[in-house]
Formats: C-alpha cells, sequence, structure tokens
C-alpha cells in the first residue's frame, strides 16, 4: 500500500535542508507520494527509511530496458495520463517484426533495409529501434537460424517471441553475453516455462492476458518466480478494445497504484492484416500508451509519419526543440552574399534554412538566440530585439565573414530595423518576407544588386 504524504514525511531527516531541491521535507514528501520525484533527491534518508519507502520511491509504471550490443530502448517510468500534465519521458520503442517463415534472402533484405533507414526531422536524426523476431514454425532450428540473419544486419535490440519456452530458448542462445532482449510470449497456459527462462536470462518478459484480472494475476505469479521486469499485452487488436484497456492499466496504475498493472505495454498494429489499419492502429498505440508497438510492414512512407508523430508526442511541451545559436552557411556563401536573420526555434529555423537551401540561394544565416521561441513569440517576451540581435551578430563575428554589411530581418519584426541601424551602425538593414516561403523569391528580387 502507498503511503501518503504526511507517512512519508515522518521517514523523512525533517532537517528542511533543501538539498533535494524543495523548501521543506514536508513538500518533498508530498511530491514523493505523487509520484512526481524520486526518494533519491534527497541525500540524507536512512537506510532503514529507504526500506519502508520503497512503495512511494517505486514508480508507477516500471522502467523495462531492452539492450543489444552497444543500443537500448528504455520504456516506462510515465507518472501522467496527459503529457501537458508534464512531460513523457521514454518514448515507445517502433519495433519491426519478421517471421521465421519468410524466405533468408526475404528476411535478410526486409532487416537491412529497415537497420538502414534514417531520417532527420527538425535537426533530429529518427529511425526504427530494433527487431522482432517471431517463431511461426514453432521449430528451434528455424527460430535460432532466424535470429541469426537478423543478427546479420542489425545490432539494434531484439524482441524475442515463441509458442514455447523451448523453442524461446533457440533463439536467446543465438545473442551476445551483454544482451538483453524482451521474451515472449507468456500466457495463462505457459507462464511457468516461460518465467523461468526469462529469469534465468535475465531478461524482461511479455505477459499476455485477455481480461484485467487474467493480466494481473499472471503479473503476480510471474513476480513470485523472480521476474521482475515485465511488458504487458492486452490480447484485443480492434481500435476500441485496445484503447480501453490500455487507458484502464495506465490509469490503475497511476492513479490507484494498482502494482500488478504498474508495467509498460506493447501494441501489435500487424494483427490487422492491413497495412492501413496496422499504421492506424500503430498511432493510436503511440498516443494511447504503448511502450512497444510492433509492426509488420516496413515502409519509408509509412514509418515516417509514426517517427514524426512519436518525436512531438515524447517532446517536453515546457521545452521548445532549440537549435544551436550561431552563424550558418547555406548553399557554400560568399563574403558578398547576404546574411539572414531568425530565431532558435527550431520549426523556424529549418523552415527558413530549407527554403534557401532549396532554392540553391547562398546566404549567411545568424540564428539568435531567443530561448528556442519562434519570431513572433520571441519578439512579443522580449527575447529578439534590436540589441540582442545585434549582440549576436557581434558575438558569432559576422563582420569578419563578410564584405558586404546586410542584414535581413524577418518582415514581422519590421519594427526593429531604426533600432537595428542604431546599433549596428555599418550595417545595411534590409526586412524580409514574413514567411519563409516568399524567401527565395524576395532574395532574386530584392537581394541581387
Amino acid at each position: 500500500m502507498a503511503l501518503t504524504g504526511i507517512q512519508i514525511y515522518k521517514l523523512l531527516p525533517q532537517t528542511n535542508c533543501k538539498d533535494c531541491g524543495f523548501p521543506t521535507c514536508l513538500a518533498f514528501a508530498m511530491k514523493l507520494a505523487a509520484k512526481q520525484v524520486e526518494l533519491s533527491a534527497c541525500p540524507h534518508v536512512s537506510e532503514s527509511a529507504k526500506a519502508q519507502l520503497a512503495e512511494s520511491a517505486a514508480p508507477p509504471v516500471r522502467l523495462v530496458t531492452v539492450r543489444s550490443d552497444g543500443a537500448e530502448v528504455k520504456v516506462g517510468n510515465e507518472v501522467v495520463l496527459f503529457r501537458h500534465e508534464k512531460t513523457f519521458y521514454n518514448r515507445p520503442g517502433l519495433i519491426v517484426r519478421v517471421g521465421d517463415d519468410l524466405a533468408p534472402s526475404a528476411l535478410e533484405a526486409k532487416v537491412a533495409a529497415a537497420d538502414a533507414y534514417r531520417v532527420t526531422y527538425v535537426g533530429i536524426d529518427l529511425g526504427i529501434d530494433g527487431f522482432a523476431v517471431e517463431s511461426v514454425k514453432g521449430d528451434p532450428a528455424a527460430f535460432a537460424a532466424a535470429v541469426q540473419a537478423v543478427r546479420r544486419h542489425s545490432r539494434k535490440p531484439l524482441v524475442l517471441t515463441a509458442p514455447s519456452a523451448s523453442v524461446l530458448g533457440a533463439g536467446l542462445e543465438m545473442l551476445g553475453a551483454g544482451e538483453t532482449p524482451l521474451l515472449g510470449v507468456a500466457t495463462a497456459d505457459n507462464w511457468r516455462d516461460m518465467a523461468g527462462l526469462a529469469q534465468k536470462a535475465k531478461s524482461p518478459l511479455i505477459v499476455r492476458g485477455n481480461t484485467l484480472d487474467e493480466l494481473a494475476t499472471l503479473t503476480g505469479q510471474i513476480k513470485d518466480m523472480g521476474v521482475e521486469d515485465m511488458v504487458l499485452d492486452p490480447a484485443v487488436r480492434d481500435f476500441a478494445g485496445h484503447l480501453t484497456l490500455s487507458t484502464l492499466i495506465r490509469r490503475l496504475a497511476l492513479k490507484k497504484n494498482f502494482r500488478p498493472l504498474g508495467y509498460p505495454l506493447i501494441a501489435f498494429p500487424a494483427a490487422a492484416g492491413d497495412p492501413a489499419v496496422e499504421l492506424m492502429l500503430a498511432a493510436q498505440a503511440i498516443l494511447k500508451y504503448a511502450g512497444f508497438v510492433v509492426i509488420d510492414h516496413f515502409a519509408p512512407e509509412a514509418v515516417y509519419p509514426l517517427l514524426v508523430l512519436r518525436q512531438n508526442i515524447y517532446t517536453d511541451p515546457q521545452k521548445p526543440i532549440q537549435v544551436q545559436p550561431g552563424l550558418y552557411e547555406i548553399n557554400n556563401p560568399k563574403p558578398e552574399d547576404p546574411v539572414l536573420v531568425t530565431t532558435n526555434f527550431s520549426i523556424t529555423y529549418f523552415s527558413v534554412a530549407n527554403e534557401v537551401e532549396g532554392s540553391g540561394l547562398p546566404a549567411w544565416l545568424v540564428v539568435a538566440d531567443a530561448e528556442g521561441m519562434s519570431v513572433l513569440t520571441a519578439w512579443a517576451a522580449g527575447k529578439f530585439d534590436a540589441e540582442r540581435i545585434a549582440k549576436d551578430v557581434k558575438r558569432f563575428g559576422v563582420a569578419d565573414r563578410v564584405s558586404r554589411r546586410r542584414l535581413v530581418i524577418p518582415g514581422h519584426v519590421a519594427v526593429l530595423s531604426g533600432e537595428l541601424e542604431g546599433e549596428l551602425p555599418d550595417w545595411e538593414i534590409r526586412v524580409g518576407p514574413r514567411e519563409a516561403v516568399d524567401l527565395p523569391r524576395y532574395m532574386r528580387e530584392a537581394l541581387m544588386n
């Protein structure tokens, strides 16, 4: 049973030392009871108190890590139902599944293509996180060969699923000593054997149940066998059923602190069969509340929107995505080429940079430190004014890189032109267009003289 804030407070040092970042021990205790901080933030709590506080200190959704040689996927450890309440921390792993019934050449081609897939979104490199190898044949030798084939083309973390522990063990033997794959699937029929294998391998285990009661019973039995890390598979594959069970599990873990369901979830949208429906189910799983999303059909045009959706959902809404302030070169500019200026909000930066780069026109781009805000937002907040722009132009040594001192500011902040002329008297200040899409035309017509 979870402790209340007052009960936790009685076990703390009660010195109000503020080393935890809170003004009083009571404030820290209340945050700990609400699962908003970790017990480790208090450096003075006694060992005996730690033992008593273990229940309240543990995250409502257990952190589970799947590792390979040099890569890992962490899921769970979430403390809110909605990202605007705080943030989501560990984004779901996007996993591509292959079966041992595929021809070796087809299996290796699929793995190689998925493993090599990379895309850059607002300066962030995105790609799939791992592979699931499924035993379709139920043959240990075929399953082991499939795991070997995947490992020839990828070092990403693995999910291994088979109908029995003996088949699963054959695939597990093909992996290196430092790997921790996700194993499955434990059901009401085979959970003892599966739990025994997971406990021996020290790997997390997928637990599948059709109802909340079945899942809770299985996790309790498996935990009693020594397996602490589990991933829940609500065995409902339709939109409404999976959404309902996933939401109930998350609510019970967070709001009721119901430990038997306090584990990450895994979704198998590939069960739909139709690639289009699979894509929609995968999107729903990312939103509510999968830790792993396993897809069968790999295609860049299908994976890209899932990666972007995941990145947007698992970005802290209180912290704008920023790029590093500085002077950027676009299309190998010469000293006489124009200097553009914008803020370091990533979407603003990439909108400007992509339009100019796509036009083939050379330019220098000053990315001013506006604390990650867009142009108008930063201007309204006093973070993008003439003084700050001039300061960054000097800080980045722009005058030393150009022979013609011509600075183009965004059209939305044309009001700054007069002040900027006062801050940079040796520069010609131009007012550019309001929208980035109009920059190429403006550069051709207004800056070619």
